[in-house]
């Protein structure tokens, strides 16, 4: 696997789509491989554990809790993996500039960066540290979950809770992944719900 050297690989998608999973898989190739491998979960996410980076269907891998792409750029520094992963990119607190310009960092040391991460919010607007990373990643997989609604390739994940929250953490209860037409209907049945609510 020696051709994946200092380069970036992410998995993007909505939720359900198999993201950290595809992650995971990486990793474990990796370490089987024998390499020195590393992986990091924002703070964020303690949907399933604080310290591993667990799928929906509650496969796990360990790894460190970090806020910012500062602390893993200090734990690269100390310990020097030769693989980093990184699960739910969106989720790091500091500016995009900074992400980006410590990760180039992190690949000129010569180190595989492999990340996973949501591309768009429920809005389906794009998480701006995802959407300044795919240009530059070196192998970019877009992966699609199944539509809840018709079956489809699920385009984006629809929050199913009231909240104006960009961030909720959340599964299978607060969100479903749905098509591009049927993410439509469903944020017009949302926009009716909210109206009719007004004159109960």
């Amino acid at each position: 696997m020696h051709q994946y050297r200092g380069r970036m690989i992410i998995h993007t998608g909505s939720m359900f789509s198999g993201k950290t999973s595809s992650l995971e898989n990486d990793l474990k190739r990796f370490s089987i491989a024998n390499y020195k491998v590393t992986a990091f979960k924002p703070n964020l996410d303690s949907r399933y554990s604080k310290r591993e980076i667990v799928t929906h269907d509650k496969v796990a891998f360990k790894a460190m809790p970090i806020e910012t792409s500062d602390d893993i750029l200090k734990e690269v520094e100390k310990n020097s993996p030769q693989v980093i992963g990184i699960d739910e990119v969106q989720f790091l607190k500091d500016e995009p500039e900074n992400v980006l310009e410590n990760l180039e960092k992190i690949l000129e040391k010569g180190i595989t960066i492999v990340m996973a991460g949501l591309d768009m919010d429920y809005t389906a607007k794009p998480f701006e540290i995802v959407k300044e990373l795919m240009p530059k990643a070196d192998y970019l997989h877009k992966h699609h979950a199944v539509c809840k609604s018709c079956g489809a390739d699920a385009w984006v994940s629809h929050r199913k809770i009231e909240s104006n929250n960009r961030v909720e953490i959340g599964a299978i209860e607060e969100y479903e992944p749905l098509c591009r037409s049927c993410y439509k209907k469903a944020i017009e049945i949302d926009k009716l719900n909210k109206n009719q609510e007004k004159f109960i």
